[in-house]
């Protein structure tokens, strides 16, 4: 199997496993309410973790972008090749689109559920403005780019890169998640919502814009702050 290969398989099981966790954390604490559901700091843990083991799991075959607006930053920053963009994007979507059919198919078989209990797909449950929700999106994920491209940076403290990544996505889920927002990732939200349709589907837009506008900016902050 050739090296291409290799990373376009890794980005899609990569973002298999953290779509999956942490949709499966998010779904079961809505739909298991009352039987010790985890709140917000689980949600949180789970995205935030996950991706923290992945960096060290899967960064030294693909980089571990997991993420539409991770590749599109990192190839407009130049250390993306620009032949590998699309091909990372497709993996990762694919990646998502399966761990949301796995889910489904997996809570099932759970008495009670139906798809209508969901698949933790993002939303404005708290009813924002469209524009607020949106901003929110821009500016997580500009400073989480910002702390991916500091953290992968070559004079940055070895192993560490773990640590800051899956960190700062365990935080942003802190503030973000109990919005229904804290996507920070296109694929991460383009699997749920088109399975679970609806409403999810209709504001998909946000969640796809949002990232990737943010993705850049926080490109942008990181050139004017470090010397590369």
């Amino acid at each position: 199997m050739g090296d291409s290969m290799r990373k376009y398989l890794a980005e899609a099981l990569g973002t298999f496993a953290l779509v999956f966790v942490g949709t499966s954390v998010a779904t079961l604490q809505g739909f298991l309410s009352g039987y010790g559901s985890t709140g917000w700091i689980g949600i949180s843990f789970a995205f935030g973790f996950t991706l923290m083991v992945l960096v060290w799991v899967v960064g030294p075959v693909s980089g571990c972008h997991l993420n539409p607006a991770v590749t599109i930053a990192m190839a407009l920053s130049g250390r993306l090749k620009a032949a590998d963009a699309v091909p990372y994007i497709v993996s990762q979507l694919v990646g998502a689109i399966l761990a949301s059919l796995v889910l489904l198919g997996l809570l099932n078989g759970l008495p009670g559920y139906t798809a209508a209990a969901g698949l933790g797909a993002n939303g404005n449950p708290r009813d924002m403005q469209v524009l607020s929700l949106l901003l929110w999106e821009v500016v997580m994920t500009a400073l989480f780019l910002y702390t991916i491209f500091a953290a992968t940076r070559s004079d940055a403290p070895t192993g560490f890169a773990g640590l800051a990544i899956g960190g700062f996505l365990f935080v942003a889920h802190l503030v973000g998640a109990q919005l229904g927002d804290a996507s920070l990732n296109p694929a991460r939200s383009f699997g749920p919502a088109l399975l679970q349709g609806g409403e999810a589907l209709r504001i998909l837009w946000v969640f796809v814009v949002g990232p990737i506008v943010g993705g850049i900016v926080g490109w942008l902050s990181y050139k004017v702050i470090y010397k590369d």
